[in-house]
């Protein structure tokens, strides 16, 4: 008994299929890739955007308090900031300087890690006595 096969090249042969899988997975996986590189950015600018408003809200508390009531000292101290829905781990060092009798100089370093690196943001202001 013999077996008709017929020379019919209208459907995909099982290597065709496999060669589509792997060409598809390839593409798959770069674009993957890319969200994770998305993804992990995305979280590096809002740990900055934060540490950004933490040192914005600490100088306007600062320069919100009369001259007199400004001391000059060295002061550092930790604080935690919801960042995405996870609290994360912010350390605050303030300087408060007096370059002349009448001038009191404000320096905020906010420090914070994120994947194994050290980041940090400052900010620096003169605050003058009125006569």
């Amino acid at each position: 008994m013999a077996i008709h096969v017929s020379s019919n090249s209208k459907g995909f042969t099982l290597i065709e299929f496999l060669v589509a899988i792997v060409i598809l997975m390839v593409g798959l996986l770069g674009l993957l890739q890319t969200v994770n590189y998305a993804i992990v950015h995305n979280m590096g600018n809002q740990l900055r955007q934060e540490a950004l408003m933490l040192a914005d809200e600490r100088m306007n508390t600062e320069k919100a308090r009369s001259y007199d009531m400004i001391d000059v000292v060295q002061r550092s101290f930790s604080t935690s900031r919801m960042v995405n829905g996870a609290f994360r781990s912010y350390s605050v060092s303030q300087s408060v300087t007096e370059p002349t009798s009448r001038t009191k100089q404000i320096e905020l370093q906010i420090i914070w890690h994120y994947k194994g690196e050290r980041y940090t943001h400052s900010v620096l202001s003169l605050i003058s006595e009125f006569e």
